[in-house]
């Protein structure tokens, strides 16, 4: 079995055991701060994801937002990049609206991409240049809705600082209105679906975003950070990601504001 299928059958048999894991009782804790909450489950799930990878593939590496991987210094080889559960405050909170997320890249390229909403069932994937599909369903290439015709994602919490608001707020003001999910894995799910044409995000990882990508990329869908330059893969980024029409609209909003741009840098690491 080649790494894509088997990939689709291991995002469900983790979903499967996410919902067999819901059923009992699991520790809540936090890491960087109160709101940022990770659980058994979420770590079960990823060393789940990362035995059974290993299994299958002993020579390929493995990013975990959990953990696993965090040594990795380049992008030789086979890499996958996981998220156990996107969405933890939503798993807690609704026991819905969360996803596992994988993107696998082979010398640092794309190769798949797979989002699996785990209570609805609903498995998102794509390999690379081979179209994106809603389970077994083709999804509908990108339509250029601009700006103020669109719903757009964004987590209003992450923007309300002096450096960031002004962009932010002018963006959010110009679209017909604003969604925030609570799983950007699920977002770019519902970018990919048509729900929403543009996403949003001043501060992502490669394990909320690489699935994504790869998935609404088959869609012709443009994601880029703020300043139009590509996602990396082992390092934090900001994230625009919609059609081109309104990716090219969003990102003329960042030009040339100086204080902006020495905060997004800063926070991530340049």
């Amino acid at each position: 079995m080649d790494i894509y299928n088997f990939g689709k059958e291991l995002i469900v048999e983790a979903g499967k055991f996410i919902e067999m894991r819901m059923t009992r009782e699991f520790q809540i804790d936090s890491k960087s701060n109160p709101n940022d909450l990770v659980t058994d489950v979420d770590r079960e799930t990823e060393q789940f994801l990362y035995t059974k990878i290993l299994e299958r593939f002993p020579d390929h590496l493995i990013i975990g937002e959990e953990g696993h991987g965090q040594n990795i210094q380049d992008t030789k080889g086979v890499i996958w990049i996981v998220d156990p559960i996107d969405g933890t405050l939503n798993f807690v909170h609704q026991g819905e609206n969360f996803a596992i997320s994988i993107g696998v890249f082979i010398d640092g390229e794309p190769y798949c991409g797979l989002i699996y909403d785990c209570m609805k069932r609903d498995l998102y994937h794509a390999k690379y240049k081979n179209g994106a599909y809603l389970n077994e369903q083709a999804l509908l290439p990108a339509e250029n809705i601009p700006l103020n015709q669109s719903l757009i994602a964004i987590n209003p919490k992450r923007v309300l600082g002096e450096e960031t608001r002004s962009p932010f707020f002018k963006i959010m003001a110009e679209s017909r209105s604003v969604r925030s999910y609570g799983s950007a894995a699920l977002e770019f799910a519902m970018l990919a679906k048509g729900q929403i044409s543009a996403l949003l995000f001043l501060k992502l990882y490669p394990w909320d975003y690489t699935a994504g990508v790869i998935i609404t990329g088959e869609l012709g869908f443009k994601t880029s950070d703020l300043y139009g330059r590509e996602l990396p893969l082992l390092s934090s980024s900001s994230v625009i990601s919609g059609n081109p029409k309104i990716h090219s609209e969003i990102l003329e909003y960042f030009t040339g504001d100086k204080r902006l741009y020495e905060y997004h840098e800063k926070i991530h690491g340049s």
